[in-house]
């Protein structure tokens, strides 16, 4: 049995593709000796396996060994909907858009094709401004590589996680949409001293 219930499950996967597109720092899981072991990576997504690197002095990379079972979690936006924003009597919840995955992992050795995956990675998280392009051949390329495991994940089970109101009326549902937008533009500010 799947939670939250059928209503904010979503197997659509290209909507799953696009929450891995646009929030694509990704919580890792393996486990070792029935502990888990947690790790954030940006993760690529690419026909149908997700594509990324780790340095080698993390001990979470001895874990992402050949055909290893690992899990995924990719988080969307999220916010807490108060009952104070409706007219009609409300319990409080949290609103979120979460993708779970399930693969195994297997090591891209061939020190070109990490290389390539790192320029890929660079590509696409620069995406519309693309002010900055990674050299295939910048000679510090051939010294980083050295530090880095790369890694691809084939994935074998999706699950969507939407919980959005879906079971309000409409205008409730928009309330706690504009919620949703307004808080996630807002959250940043408490620590915006920390960045500076």
């Amino acid at each position: 049995m799947s939670y939250p219930p059928n209503i904010h499950q979503d197997d659509n996967k290209d909507r799953m593709i696009e929450v891995i597109k646009q929030y694509p720092l990704a919580t890792v899981i393996s486990v070792e000796n029935n502990l888990p072991f947690i790790t954030h990576l940006p993760l690529i997504y690419k026909s149908g396996k997700l594509i990324g690197h780790i340095d080698k002095s993390n001990p979470h990379a001895s874990l992402l060994k050949e055909n290893t079972p690992v899990t995924i979690i990719f988080s969307g936006p999220d916010c807490y909907i108060s009952p104070s924003l409706f007219e009609k009597a409300e319990l409080p919840t949290w609103n979120y858009i979460k993708v779970h995955l399930q693969g195994t992992v297997s090591e891209i050795k061939n020190e070109n094709e990490v290389k390539q995956s790192m320029v890929d990675m660079t590509s696409f998280l620069e995406a519309s401004q693309q002010a900055y392009v990674l050299d295939y051949n910048n000679p510090s390329m051939d010294k980083f590589v050295n530090y880095v495991k790369g890694f691809e994940i084939d994935i074998r089970q999706w699950e969507g996680k939407f919980k959005l109101s879906q079971n309000k009326t409409p205008e409730a549902r928009d309330i706690a949409k504009q919620q949703l937008i307004s808080k996630n533009e807002s959250s940043i500010t408490p620590f915006l001293d920390r960045i500076i």
